[in-house]
């Protein structure tokens, strides 16, 4: 009395899709994530012109990435303060997903740039603080 279904089910094609594309686990997403805000936070840090805390930051990008990041070439004469806020506010986007990721190198290095640009600012850190 009925016809049979002759095409698959709605169903049943998107569970066929979902193999066919490579998908990537939890961890290696806040890789990606972790090393994109350490990325952005070794721009501003190089175009203040710290050597010493952009290499310890180039060194954790390229321990993520598996390859030397890309460095800032010069400087734009941007305002110290607002980039001194912006590294500060990069530097806790990464010890969130540092700590979310407990990865504890990168975590500690993200606390240490916080507090060293909210002493720049003349802010109290919150870093440590008891």
């Amino acid at each position: 009395m009925y016809e049979p279904i002759r095409t698959k089910s709605v169903h049943r094609m998107a569970d066929d899709d979902r193999n066919q594309f490579p998908h990537r686990s939890r961890e290696e997403e806040l890789d990606i994530q972790l090393a994109g805000h350490l990325a952005a936070l070794l721009a501003v840090t190089d175009e203040l012109g710290d050597a010493a805390a952009a290499q310890r930051i180039a060194q954790q990008v390229a321990r993520l990435r598996g390859a030397p990041p890309a460095r800032h070439a010069g400087l734009t004469g941007a305002d110290p303060s607002a980039l001194h806020r912006r590294a500060h506010a990069l530097a806790g986007r990464a010890l969130v997903v540092a700590a979310s990721r407990a990865d504890t190198a990168a975590a500690i290095l993200a606390a240490e740039r916080m507090d060293a640009h909210a002493a720049v600012l003349g802010e109290d850190s919150l870093v440590g603080a008891p």
